[in-house]
């Protein structure tokens, strides 16, 4: 989450990171998990159970390791967190966007330096790709910024939960639906899973990707944001919650159907505390979720709150709650379920 401080009359560009039900210890609670009443709802539950607290805490071990060096934007520490990512998809068979020819899309360093990155080198979105079954020109993108603030004055930033919790929840999401595909029950739609670069120091991969989108934001019917969903603020201590940002700015169906979602899985508690534009937080401008929205594209940003080792070399991985990840991430990946396999596209009917 990036932390900057802008006059309320100007835009924000600040940045942020934040379910079936699960047991304490991580693992699937069979007697809480949703109802098997048809070969879709038996699909879903074979996928939705993919997703595991063992995996999570694996994939962020290494991501937010002292090896990445804090994972600054286009380091070499953020680069080797790339290769890792990108190994990782090609373990399950997920490939990368047709049109783009690799995982990679390159961020270059002159489009930062016009936003004002200073001197940042090239550096690089990552994007992994599942196609729709039936409507394979609508696309879902499940976004995560996969980039800290480096190492300073020889100490590491790790940047666990802000946001290596986000990205280790995208790649436990990606790992679903191909579980599903291989079943012979993928997605409808296709699914973007879209790694952003350069969101710490203003939003830059996320805007470079708006503003040179793979699949045009026309067919983009919605991006589901996750910054920072592995820790609890102290205003929530011990919950089982999760802030939801933005759901029903642009779309009366998102909210609803995030909501149904989480009922009938984990049934969390979803606060609404920062879901306004005018919040003294400005925290719907302050994650990557914003530059689709910027641009007429339902989002919900899902975040876990501002804790004690916000943007501090604190931010490490034995302080991550992984049961409480886990059942986020199931959250978003019930949620994007439910988008990619509805009959009807969500509408965009708010301004």
């Amino acid at each position: 989450m990036r932390k900057i401080l802008i006059p309320l009359f100007s835009v924000a560009l600040l940045t942020s990171c934040g379910t079936a039900k699960v047991a304490n210890d991580g693992k699937s609670a069979t007697d809480s998990s949703p109802k098997i009443s048809s070969k879709a709802e038996k699909a879903f539950q074979a996928a939705y159970q993919t997703i595991s607290a063992e995996d999570l805490k694996k994939n962020l071990y290494v991501i937010a390791s002292d090896e990445m060096g804090g994972r600054d934007t286009g380091s070499p520490g953020q680069k080797k967190a790339g290769e890792y990512m990108i190994n990782f998809y090609k373990d399950l068979g997920i490939s990368y966007p047709k049109a783009l020819g690799s995982y990679y899309q390159k961020v270059p360093a002159d489009f930062m330096k016009k936003r004002g990155g200073g001197n940042l080198p090239d550096s690089e979105n990552i994007l992994a790709f599942i196609e729709g079954s039936e409507k394979p020109e609508e696309i879902i993108v499940v976004s995560a910024h996969y980039d800290h603030v480096g190492t300073r004055n020889g100490v590491v930033y790790n940047g666990a939960d802000d946001d290596g919790s986000g990205t280790v929840g995208v790649m436990e999401i990606a790992k679903a639906f191909q579980a599903a595909k291989k079943a012979g029950n993928g997605p409808k739609r296709s699914i973007l899973f879209l790694h952003v670069t350069g969101e710490e120091h203003g939003l830059f991969g996320s805007e470079f990707y708006t503003d040179n989108p793979v699949f045009p934001l026309a067919n983009t019917v919605v991006d589901l944001n996750i910054d920072m969903i592995g820790r609890d603020d102290p205003e929530n201590r011990g919950k089982q919650y999760v802030y939801v940002i933005g759901s029903e700015m642009l779309s009366s169906q998102l909210k609803v159907i995030n909501e149904a979602a989480n009922k009938k899985t984990n049934n969390l508690e979803l606060n609404y505390k920062y879901d306004d534009p005018a919040d003294p937080q400005r925290l719907y401008y302050r994650s990557d979720h914003y530059n689709f929205a910027k641009n007429n594209v339902p989002v919900a940003f899902f975040f876990d709150g501002i804790h004690e080792d916000y943007h501090k070399p604190t931010d490490d991985v034995e302080k991550i709650d992984y049961a409480l990840l886990q059942k986020r991430t199931q959250l978003v990946f019930t949620t994007a379920w439910d988008i990619a396999n509805s009959p009807e596209r969500i509408v965009v009917d708010k301004k």
